[in-house]
């Protein structure tokens, strides 16, 4: 199964063995470049098992230019995924002047910019400052899915339990064209702001966890 689920091609990304960039530039660190082929949670499986901790991506992603919006969704799901799995990324996210946009993608792992604010490196520092994991995140259970999300402060909890919302969740694992998801479904996901739209396709916010990082009622 390829990547090509949004229509982009493989990418490449460089992984370290440590999450310090420095020390990862060290002799006998570097893990070298990876081709991501796969869809986004096998990859950063795949790179967690081979060692890898601080991951880079190719280039920065910006939410703003909806021609390029397929890796958009593409890559926001993939730094997701890498994020559940506590692995540095490096990474820049173009939002555009709003100096509050960054706050939707607040529960990834920080950037080292963010581009197209009054002030990119302050902007990431707020982020980097207010940043936790299992910040936005979903977990699968017998027959539900629940979502918890605190990107805006307050705790929102969602248990999804209808078929056609879970089959819409599937589909937006790596991200996917908007009419791959039923309209009803789509717009109540987005009512919600866990799912959203960059031209002609919709991102998944909540990544993936496995097990909570601390007590359920903390996160």
């Amino acid at each position: 199964m390829t990547a090509a689920l949004t229509g982009t091609p493989p990418f490449t990304v460089t992984a370290a063995r440590d999450y310090d960039p420095e020390v990862g530039a060290l002799p006998g660190m570097s893990l070298g470049r990876y081709e991501i082929d796969l869809p986004g949670g096998e990859a950063a499986r795949r790179l967690f098992a081979a060692g890898a901790r601080h991951v880079t991506l190719p280039r920065p992603v910006d939410v703003t230019d909806t021609a390029d919006a397929a890796w958009t969704v593409r890559a926001l799901s993939f730094v997701g995924d890498l994020t559940s799995l506590a692995i540095a990324v490096d990474w820049q996210l173009h939002t555009g002047p709003d100096p509050d946009a960054w706050r939707h993608y607040g529960h990834l792992h920080p950037p080292t910019a963010v581009l197209g604010t009054p002030d990119p490196a302050a902007t990431a520092l707020e982020w980097r400052n207010t940043y936790y994991i299992c910040k936005c995140v979903f977990r699968h259970g017998p027959g539900f899915i629940q979502v918890r999300d605190r990107r805006y402060g307050e705790l929102r909890r969602f248990t999804i339990d209808e078929p056609e919302y879970h089959a819409a969740i599937e589909a937006l694992t790596d991200g996917a064209r908007a009419d791959a998801v039923p309209g009803p479904v789509l717009d109540d996901l987005m009512g919600e702001t866990l799912v959203l739209r960059f031209g002609d396709h919709v991102w998944w916010a909540p990544y993936r966890v496995r097990r909570w990082s601390e007590a359920p009622m903390v996160i």
